[in-house]
């Protein structure tokens, strides 16, 4: 690391005969100490006390979001120009800072420092970064205090490697139990769910935010300003819930009671493998903090925790580590050959494995092949330079070929030029200085800046080296805001979050609420939807499957909303309401509150109240009886005529009867007898054809129209088609419903006529015909409305004998003969005197009885 003093490195002491090395840098007093143990023991917090105890001190964490994290936890507590900061793509260097917060890669360890430790030592383990890590381990010390914490499970190695090392253990300062498997929406608040892909990760993010509200996300890709934004809006409780990959486990502490496993495998890099149970406890770790104990478990399409892995966890028992990653640092630099075969030496020892070839090892043999490359790293301080050029951190993942052709195209730079070209920078960053785009489009673009912040810390790159490291934070900032922002779009509600949490209090305090003029509902500040009649219509975007729980909310929120809307509509007149003669929905200031549904007959409808969810059962009745009055006006007033016949015929015995059964027929009723001239019934406006009992008046389109929707909602049928309003007959093939038998629209044959219409033409037919045959005129077919051939049937169905005309003999002109009507005559008794003909008993519970007695004739001899 380039910007400090060039110091002496502590010097490597050989191998012992147990194979151990021995440190004696420091002096006798230097103290040489492991903290190991799970999560929550409180490693971290100790070595920073003790760091800051010390005057001068450097400790090296596996994150940069960790190292960003706990610098700002020093600044706090010793002021930002005695704190430094070390990062691949961060440098905050003050002239007077004495402590160092780091990355483990980034570690100065050129500089000399009473104090130095490094958090999470048994990634010295870690097939891609182990080999630095185990560097730390042999060779980094304090010249008073060397500290490493971790898991328990290096002890061994330690203390097989590293003479004179003193461990402590520490307990977990609370439990840690397994709670199985729980579905997404039912994770409790301040759950963290864990995931191992991008994509799984935001396909959980948007289930949270339908089913809860919202969530905060964190992966480890993210800049700390990203990061620490969104465990903002955890930490202040605008979430209760938080998506993460396996980067939480490194060491993010959080107000986080559940750790629920959406997977338990995840891809290292080569290949896709199942998750130790050493790496299940660092992330289940994550959950319960200080002495509140902790859960873990599974959610989703996860399988179950094998037994084995959970009694680990719960314990604290893992197998040890038996190997170490190792890689030579010991380079030679005399070519870049050279360098690739120093790469590749052997571990010096027992319990070292080498290291497999990782990134920038993989860069530098890619640009071997390359013979412009080769040709120009000549000597020592170009080899030296070319490597320094490979550990430009690959963050895009975009391919070895992509991130080969970059670092080629930056040692190209400083090789001809020495610094790289300020246009050249420029262009790059411009690329990258943008905030259009989704998520994934701003975290790529992300990763491509913190590759040129990490080339703008490098002080000996750029001219002007400071200048590119604040344009370069800018340009982070600004993408890191807006995504941010673009998280916190698509992953969050506020409104759904704040309200779930105050629903799931258990107080049964009222909650802050208001109902505009409008309709729309306030609860605690936020708009819930609108009142329509006495519903809740909620907004669209809600969670889905909090929708009652908002429901109940506003039932809580609205106590006094309701009971006045309540009494707006039981004490408000008939025009406020409305009854849809088409469905038989039943509106009050236009919003559906009820509909017709069937009663003790077709007049006597019940009511059924629709939208009443936030009524109470006193409410309820209250309103179904001010729609019961309301609805029995209105029948009044539609079908006036027949309840004036009702009232005019109750006190004639004659006609009560009937009465009663067109009113139970909504306006229509089957005749007992032919009604002599001058009945009764006919004062009434009753009129008597086809055996049918009818009301002129209720034909009228918006009477027929009501009385076929009461009818249908008696019959709990739907409404039938009616014939066109200016109609007189339709063709029953078009309107084959039964229904229209008791609407007044008979079947007559192959058409359905007008039941007016047919008493009109049996009374016209009747009185041409009283005194002999007669023809039937040319123009009958059109005044019906129907074909000139429908005529016969027509007529024979009212019991009138028609006789087909016969054709002229081929020889006589003349016009075409007619259809002829029988005379309309009664048939001789045997005594001599005249009679109706008796109904053939086919006919007696016809329809159409009454008008038989009346028409029919014997048949022909």
């Amino acid at each position: 690391m380039s910007g400090f003093p060039a110091l002496p490195l502590p010097a490597r002491a050989p191998a012992d005969a147990d194979g151990s090395f021995a440190m004696p840098y420091g002096g006798a007093d230097h103290h040489l100490h492991a903290i190991l143990g799970p999560t929550n023991t409180g490693k971290t917090h100790f070595a920073i006390e003790r760091m800051l105890a010390h005057p001068s001190g450097i400790i090296g964490f596996p994150l940069r979001l960790l190292a960003r994290e706990n610098y700002e936890r020093m600044v706090a507590r010793k002021g930002a120009g005695r704190v430094g900061l070390i990062t691949g793509e961060e440098k905050i260097v003050p002239p007077d800072a004495r402590w160092f917060s780091c990355t483990v890669e980034a570690m100065p360890v050129d500089r000399r420092v009473s104090f130095l430790a490094v958090d999470e030592i048994q990634l010295c383990a870690d097939p891609e970064r182990g080999h630095v890590f185990t560097s730390r381990l042999l060779h980094a010390r304090g010249t008073e205090e060397t500290l490493f914490l971790g898991a328990e499970t290096i002890a061994p190695v330690l203390r097989r490697l590293i003479g004179g090392i003193t461990i402590d253990t520490r307990p977990r300062l609370s439990a840690l139990t397994c709670s199985g498997a729980i579905r997404l929406e039912k994770l409790p608040p301040r759950s963290a769910i864990v995931a191992f892909s991008a994509a799984e990760l935001y396909a959980i993010a948007e289930l949270i935010r339908s089913r809860r509200g919202g969530c905060a996300v964190v992966m480890g890709q993210m800049s700390p300003r990203t990061r620490n934004a969104q465990v903002e809006l955890y930490q202040n409780r605008e979430v209760d819930y938080l998506v993460a990959t396996d980067a939480i486990g490194m060491g993010l502490n959080m107000d986080i009671a559940h750790i629920a496993f959406a997977g338990l495998s995840k891809f290292d890099g080569s290949r896709r493998r199942p998750l130790a149970a050493a790496e299940v406890a660092q992330i289940a770790g994550r959950a319960g903090r200080g002495t509140r104990d902790g859960t873990f478990g599974t959610t989703g399409r996860c399988p179950p925790i094998p037994d084995n892995i959970i009694e680990a966890v719960e314990t604290h028992q893992f197998d040890p580590l038996e190997r170490l990653i190792w890689r030579n640092d010991a380079l030679d630099f005399s070519s870049p050959r050279a360098l690739m075969a120093s790469l590749s030496l052997p571990p010096p020892m027992r319990g070292l494995q080498a290291s497999e070839p990782t990134s920038d090892a993989l860069t530098l043999a890619a640009l071997l092949n390359e013979p412009q490359i080769l040709a120009a790293a000549t000597g020592r301080a170009r080899t030296k330079l070319l490597w320094d050029v490979c550990q430009i951190p690959d963050f895009r993942k975009l391919g070895e070929r992509s991130h080969a052709q970059l670092c080629a195209r930056v040692f190209s730079f400083l090789v001809e030029q020495r610094r790289l070209p300020a246009e050249w920078l420029e262009e790059q960053l411009a690329r990258h200085d943008r905030v259009d785009g989704d998520v994934d489009t701003l975290m790529q673009r992300l990763a491509g800046i913190r590759i040129w912040s990490y080339i703008a810390n490098r002080d000996n790159w750029l001219a002007n080296a400071s200048l590119w490291r604040d344009r370069t934070r800018v340009v982070e900032d600004k993408v890191s805001d807006a995504l941010h922002e673009r998280l916190t779009a698509r992953f969050v509600d506020r409104r759904s979050a704040h309200l779930i949490r105050l629903l799931e209090n258990e107080s049964n305090a009222p909650l802050l609420s208001a109902v505009k003029a409008s309709g729309e509902v306030i609860v605690e500040g936020h708009a819930v939807g609108h009142m329509e009649g006495f519903h809740l219509r909620l907004d669209g975007d809600l969670p889905q499957s909090d929708r009652a729980t908002l429901a109940r909310a506003a039932r809580r929120a609205m106590r006094t909303e309701i009971p006045a809307r309540v009494r707006a509509c039981v004490t408000g007149n008939d025009t406020v309401f409305a009854l849809d003669h088409d469905t038989g929905a039943i509106q009050w200031d236009g919003t559906v509150i009820g509909r017709l549904r069937a009663g003790r007959d077709a007049l006597h409808p019940t009511i059924e109240l629709q939208g009443d969810d936030l009524l109470d059962t006193r409410q309820r009745e209250t309103v179904r009886s001010r729609l019961t009055a309301f609805v029995m006006r209105h029948i009044e007033h539609e079908l006036a005529p027949l309840f004036q016949a009702q009232g005019r015929a109750a006190a004639n015995p004659e006609t009560r009867g009937a009465l009663h059964e067109m009113m139970e027929g909504a306006g229509q009723a089957q005749a007992r007898f032919p009604l002599a001239k001058k009945h009764p019934l006919l004062r009434l406006g009753v009129r008597c054809t086809l055996g049918q009992l009818y009301l002129p008046a209720l034909l009228k389109p918006r009477a027929l129209k009501f009385r076929a929707l009461l009818l249908a909602v008696h019959q709990t049928l739907p409404p039938v088609m009616l014939p066109p309003p200016s109609a007189v007959s339709v063709p029953i093939a078009s309107f084959p419903f039964s229904q229209l038998d008791q609407l007044g629209w008979p079947a007559c044959g192959p058409v359905r006529l007008r039941i007016d219409m047919a008493e009109r033409l049996i009374r016209l037919l009747s009185t041409r015909s009283r005194e002999h045959d007669v023809a039937l005129p040319a123009d009958f077919a059109p005044w019906l409305g129907t074909k000139s051939a429908d005529i016969p049937a027509i007529l024979r169905s009212f019991g009138l004998r028609v006789t087909a005309p016969r054709p002229l003999p081929a020889a006589m002109a003349g016009p075409s003969p007619f259809w002829m009507l029988a005379q309309n005559r009664p048939a001789k008794a045997r005594n001599g005197s005249s009679k109706r003909q008796s109904l053939p008993p086919r006919m007696k519970d016809s329809p159409f009885a009454a008008l038989s007695v009346l028409l029919l004739r014997p048949p022909a001899a």
